[in-house]
């Protein structure tokens, strides 16, 4: 059933059955065992026919994608991607240049974005288009006026190329504005091959085996685990695994709205599960002091450098965690090796996230960019680099490099409209995707001190409730 929303209060999203989660986690689990300036241009306010339709003069790809003549037209794109995800997404406009003539120039941004971006749009500088990575953040963007609606181009590619589950998580209140142009599957754990066989540790399927590998590793030698605590969103990916397997989809959803309180017993079982991993001994890489100052790259990184000896054996990460890999001597699927997030409770999670495209101005550039980045062209580019899937179900399996993220890819495209997206996007930024704010800072404190569980539950509650009556 849908859900509607409201800008910036109502974040519920589709549900996810059961029986849905567990087969997605079917789908890949088989398989991920085995593999181991401003813009220019005329008004877009017709909806964009221009943007890439059957009248378009230019800019043909393979797929039958028609692209309008853009020479002369200058394009910003901001988003918050930096290192290889900016190199390979750089690729992506470059070869928008070529087939429309603009020029396209990204905009880095920082988290959050939001704020990024008022301070651009209070100067008149707004980028055109702009890659949010929080459904909280389209709902906000409308809510202040800033997003423009999609266009008719744009809309006729999500239709003929997305699940209607895709295309409603770019909708607030029955009108398109977000082309989900990245996503991820957010509950998986990358494991060191090697150091698993040396250790004769076994890939776990539940919590209590999880544990049980941790300690297996830990008595061989070897750091069981490496957290990217610097980055405050690994953690909630940490705490949204498990609390939807522990607690299941009705009181995720139920949170996720601030329909019931962090202080409810549901989120002190799920804080007293992660404890158990963040209060481990010899259990963290560096230990919670050092985790602390890991950012996410070099969580992934460092799990796959040092030979016989890395600074840990598994790391919880999303599928783009293979582009981080890829900057090592490993090789994914011999080397480094996925395992989906271990069951809670009684079925594995299956968490979502994903990067929207939405237009800030209403230009037939920013239109056209859209219609492309809805098209399998597009994700195509990106898809060859690794580190990146695309919720585009005309994308053909063959584009992805390697046998672990064509399985992934073939897990989200599997489950249809059956998924649930990660909490922390879905809700206002300044509780759940603000560095040094909110969940963020709350959960970087758990970690430093996992055995304040109330502490922890009270100061969660007290930055939800101001963010959600904000």
């Amino acid at each position: 059933m849908r859900t509607t929303r409201t800008a910036g209060k109502d974040l519920a999203r589709r549900p996810l059955g059961v029986r849905a989660a567990v087969a997605l986690v079917a789908v890949g689990a088989a398989a991920l065992a085995g593999c181991g300036g401003s813009g220019s241009g005329g008004s877009a306010s017709d909806g964009g026919a221009s943007g890439g339709g059957a009248s378009a003069s230019s800019g043909q790809g393979g797929s039958g994608l028609r692209l309008p003549k853009l020479t002369g037209q200058k394009i910003e794109v901001a988003a918050v991607w930096t290192g290889p995800e900016q190199a390979n997404f750089t690729k992506v406009l470059d070869a928008f240049e070529k087939r429309t003539g603009a020029t396209v120039t990204f905009v880095p941004a920082q988290d959050p974005i939001i704020n990024f971006l008022g301070t651009k749009i209070a100067g008149g500088s707004p980028p055109d288009v702009a890659m949010l990575p929080q459904v909280g953040a389209i709902d906000q963007a409308v809510a202040k006026k800033w997003a423009k609606p999609v266009g008719p181009a744009a809309k006729a590619e999500l239709a003929k190329n997305y699940s209607k589950g895709w295309q409603d998580l770019g909708a607030v209140d029955g009108t398109q504005y977000g082309v989900y142009f990245k996503a991820a599957n957010k509950s998986l754990v990358w494991y060191n091959h090697k150091a698993f066989q040396n250790a004769g540790a076994t890939v776990p399927k539940t919590w209590p085996q999880f544990l049980k590998t941790v300690d297996t590793l830990s008595a061989s030698g070897v750091t069981p685990l490496s957290v990217g605590g610097a980055d405050g969103w690994t953690l909630t990916d940490w705490f949204e695994n498990v609390y939807l397997s522990q607690a299941g989809p009705e009181k995720y959803d139920q949170l996720g709205k601030h329909k019931i309180k962090w202080t409810d017993p549901s989120v002190k079982k799920a804080l007293t599960t992660l404890g158990q991993i963040f209060g481990r001994p010899n259990t963290l890489a560096g230990g919670p002091d050092g985790a602390l100052q890991t950012g996410f790259p070099a969580s992934v990184t460092q799990t796959f450098t040092g030979g016989d000896t890395p600074k840990a054996a598994m790391v919880a990460a999303a599928d783009f965690a293979g582009v981080n890999v890829q900057q090592t001597k490993a090789k994914i699927g011999t080397d480094a090796k996925i395992f989906p997030f271990p069951a809670v409770g009684a079925n594995s999670p299956v968490v979502t996230g994903g990067d929207a495209a939405v237009a800030l101005k209403d230009t037939k550039g920013a239109q056209a960019l859209l219609t492309f980045l809805a098209s399998p062209d597009a994700a195509k580019i990106w898809a060859a680099q690794g580190g990146f899937i695309s919720p585009d179900k005309s994308l053909p399996m063959s584009a992805y490099p390697d046998d672990v993220e064509r399985s992934i890819a073939k897990a989200l495209i599997a489950a249809g409209d059956d998924f649930r997206f990660d909490m922390s996007d879905s809700m206002p930024q300044s509780f759940g995707g603000t560095p040094g704010k909110g969940e963020w800072k709350d959960l970087q404190d758990f970690l430093k001190n996992p055995k304040d569980v109330a502490g922890t539950q009270r100061k969660l509650e007290a930055d939800a409730a101001k963010a959600f009556t904000s």
